[in-house]
């Protein structure tokens, strides 16, 4: 028998530590290649850690709430001496334990760890209203995903679990979920302590309070700077209008706007590549990858911001594709560490909400975002070779703010404009599948 380290996974890009929500095995448990093995949770995501070797659990090497760094070890795992261990996932032969090494780590955990990582959770890490009273068998992301599905403790507690001591696992709620009998239950609500019959004090989730301090902090780094223009979207209305249904019966999907704006954003950023950059001390990092961050609200009030990785490589189409399927991830708790990393510019698209305007904060480290507001329909003046003229077009305000530390009035402006200028030389005969 030999002992190997289990080191913690890489977790996207910019992630370099995380959190120990939950020991999902003790020690002297058996474990098998890819059994989930720990909770953590990231400034990004809460989710669930495989385990890459096949064995016995020796030690644990980490505590729960320990913040533990990527790639520094968090167990010793007792693996069977045939020679050499191999990890049948990775690939990767040991002969002693010290063969598995930090250095090592990011190149033979990466695929498997991004792979594994299939769900998130946005709710608190706290039990659903009317909880157990010992909830101990209860993971953190166990009891967010019973949250998020309005499953409360009577119902939670009929899961037949497969887990360690009978526990509930993902994998369990997940499948009981698949085939709920009672499909129209709705979220329940965060709960809430009332004063006197008077105020109420809600407890801020996890999320919230995160979302809470990144906006305290970006206002604290960033000097914000918003400039708005007024854009005729009326060539884009009308194009959309035509082609939805001939795309939804093709697709089976809907094309909205925002695969439309953000395109405008990728051609505009071509154009004006210092807005792609970041602030590193007194250095600017100008960004070679062109990676689009879109805000999508969810069901429970939250925000998170999926990100389009190198949106230029992308036509219309495939961003109306891939726009439909982050939003849809984030939406159903699905998104995976790297789909809401690396973002070099973002998008709001608050017209959703039929907000006509707005001062969006920038998403750090970047240094611009754009907020989209509603469409509506306006008299205008028309100018024409033979006159100005009076007519009803469709207009949208977009409000850029920017980091006057770094991009100036003219920059911040100019950009702004030349995105208004894709949107309103839309062309309106283009095919789009």
């Amino acid at each position: 028998m030999k002992i190997v380290e289990m080191l913690m996974p890489p977790m996207g890009e910019s992630i370099m530590e995380c959190t120990v929500l939950h020991r999902l095995k003790k020690e002297g448990d058996k474990v098998s290649i890819d059994d989930s093995i720990l909770e953590v949770a990231t400034d990004k995501v809460d989710t669930e850690v495989p385990c890459p070797f096949e064995g016995t659990l020796k030690e644990w090497l980490v505590k729960e709430d320990e913040v533990v760094p990527i790639g520094s070890p968090v167990a010793l795992i007792e693996t069977a001496d045939s020679g050499e261990t191999e990890n049948s996932t990775t690939g990767i032969i040991s002969d002693s334990p010290e063969a598995i090494t930090a250095e090592t780590s990011a190149a033979v955990l990466e695929k498997d760890f991004q792979e594994a990582l299939s769900s998130k959770s946005h709710a608190p890490v706290s039990a659903p209203s009317n909880s157990v009273d010992n909830n101990s068998f209860y993971s953190p992301l166990v009891l967010s995903i019973a949250r998020e599905e309005g499953i409360n403790a009577d119902e939670l507690a009929r899961i037949q679990g497969t887990g360690v001591e009978n526990r509930v696992t993902k994998t369990d709620i997940l499948g009981y979920i698949e085939t709920r009998v009672d499909a129209g239950s709705q979220p329940q609500p965060v709960k809430a302590v009332s004063l006197n019959g008077g105020n109420e004090i809600i407890e801020m989730d996890r999320m919230r309070k995160m979302i809470s301090q990144r906006m305290i902090e970006s206002r604290k780094i960033s000097a914000h700077v918003t400039s708005f223009i007024e854009t005729d979207m009326t060539s884009v209305v009308k194009w959309r209008e035509a082609v939805k249904a001939d795309y939804r019966k093709k697709s089976g999907d809907s094309i909205t706007f925002t695969p439309i704006l953000i395109e405008a954003v990728v051609k505009a950023i071509k154009d004006f590549p210092m807005i792609n950059i970041s602030v590193d001390g007194d250095k600017i990092v100008r960004k070679k990858d062109i990676n689009i961050g879109m805000a999508v609200a969810l069901p429970d009030g939250n925000l998170i911001v999926p990100v389009i990785h190198h949106a230029d490589q992308y036509d219309l189409a495939g961003l109306a594709k891939k726009v439909n399927e982050l939003a849809k991830k984030a939406r159903e708790n699905k998104l995976k560490a790297d789909d809401v990393s690396g973002g070099t510019y973002t998008v709001s698209n608050i017209g959703a909400f039929s907000n006509l305007m707005g001062t969006p904060i920038i998403v750090q480290p970047q240094v611009a975002i754009m907020a989209f507001g509603a469409i509506k329909k306006k008299p205008a003046v028309i100018e024409t070779p033979q006159g100005d003229l009076l007519g009803i077009r469709s207009l949208m305000f977009i409000s850029h703010s920017y980091d006057h530390r770094v991009v100036d009035g003219s920059l911040g402006g100019m950009f702004l404009k030349r995105v208004n200028d894709y949107l309103e030389g839309f062309d309106s005969h283009r095919i789009l599948i």
